[in-house]
């Protein structure tokens, strides 16, 4: 029975991705799907972003986290010292777990069960991980009164959470591809935050901003700030960069450095739309391209020859061919122009236009759905 039903969400979750939806409507509906077998009182699922698996947007089922619970949220998820913290699941490889699984002295001193959970009367918490290719794309945050998440219903998520992944990668992917189409302007948004990550002052700009975030989940924006002064701390000097998803499924780039001085530590944190070669990592990422691959395609853009690319790359030109091929399959390309225009479209007007960043297998005649592809 638990088979069929996780057999038949996979079909439906693969059927979303076919329709080309963004990330954030994806898993809101795909959250409605798990809920007719695996319910919560709140969920929520995060789009991570693969590179330093950062929490880059967050869609929540029909209940969402109280605002003033945000930042008490974030600041266990970014704290390192909070146990099955998405990062670290994702670290360790770790596909599923449960909150009841800890020690007792570890749920005594988590953060996000004394601070948050069971302040709302929440004891039992399942997280999910949506990882492709080993590359983690999103996860699951689901949390109920009671009682505790069955061994069967981590199993169904477990089944289905490789078809979310890919349906993930896929709608960034689309939404990555869309963002590079145009240069990208605007003023300058800028935001002094305090040791906590309050608000001391913001641009005109950084302004708007916070009223796009605040409009769509309440408390988004001042949650932002404090996982970027949380990172910066940690980072020191060499400064903390995110990238963030906004409501319309645009991608902006934040960078956050101490401010020296006396007084209380401050945090300036700047954010920018973007385009380009701002968002090639996560396209070539998403497209699911090996890091050689990805060299030898940053190469190819930048209109170097096999030679050339075999010299720098100090392989021999039959490898850098073979690399060139395996890139060429998975984008969907047969020429250097086309892998260009499919992965700079801004840059290459002329070039072949790009086939739908949604591709989705049709199922065998055995009636088992196929793993979506990049």
């Amino acid at each position: 029975m638990w088979e069929a039903r996780a057999d038949r969400a996979r079909k439906d979750i693969a059927a979303l991705a076919a329709t080309g939806l963004g990330v954030t409507d994806l898993h809101a509906a795909a959250i409605r799907m798990v809920a007719d077998d695996v319910g919560a009182d709140l969920a929520c699922w995060a789009c991570i972003d693969p590179e330093n698996l950062i929490i880059s947007s967050m869609t929540s089922g029909d209940s969402s986290i109280p605002p003033e619970y945000e930042p008490l949220l974030a600041e266990a998820e970014y704290s390192g010292e909070d146990p099955h913290s998405f990062a670290a699941l994702a670290r360790h490889h770790t596909g599923a777990v449960r909150l009841s699984e800890l020690s007792r002295t570890q749920r005594e001193h988590s953060a996000r069960l004394q601070t948050v959970w069971r302040p709302l009367g929440l004891e039992h918490e399942l997280r999910v991980m949506f990882v492709a290719d080993g590359a983690c794309w999103g996860a699951a945050g689901m949390v109920r009164s009671g009682p505790n998440f069955t061994d069967r219903e981590v199993e169904l998520l477990l089944g289905v959470a490789p078809v979310i992944a890919a349906a993930t990668r896929l709608a960034v992917r689309s939404e990555v591809t869309a963002a590079t189409r145009g240069a990208v302007g605007g003023r300058a948004a800028i935001v002094v935050a305090g040791g906590e990550g309050q608000l001391c002052s913001a641009t005109p700009a950084a302004r708007e901003w916070q009223e796009l975030l605040d409009a769509y989940a309440p408390g988004r924006f001042q949650t932002m700030m404090r996982i970027m002064t949380l990172g910066s701390r940690a980072a020191g000097s060499a400064g903390f960069r995110a990238r963030l998803r906004d409501p319309h499924g645009r991608w902006a780039i934040l960078e956050a450095s101490q401010l020296d001085g006396p007084g209380e530590k401050q945090t300036a944190i700047s954010i920018e739309l973007a385009s380009g070669e701002r968002l090639l990592g996560l396209l070539l990422t998403a497209y699911g391209l090996t890091t050689r691959e990805q060299e030898v395609s940053r190469h190819v853009i930048a209109g170097r020859s096999t030679a050339e690319i075999a010299e720098r790359l100090f392989i021999s030109a039959n490898t850098v061919q073979d690399h060139l091929k395996s890139v060429f399959a998975k984008v969907g390309a047969h020429r250097r122009g086309e892998l260009v225009a499919r992965l700079r479209p801004e840059s290459s007007a002329t070039a072949d236009p790009p086939s739908s960043a949604v591709q989705v297998l049709p199922p065998p005649p055995s009636g088992r759905t196929p793993p979506l592809r990049a």
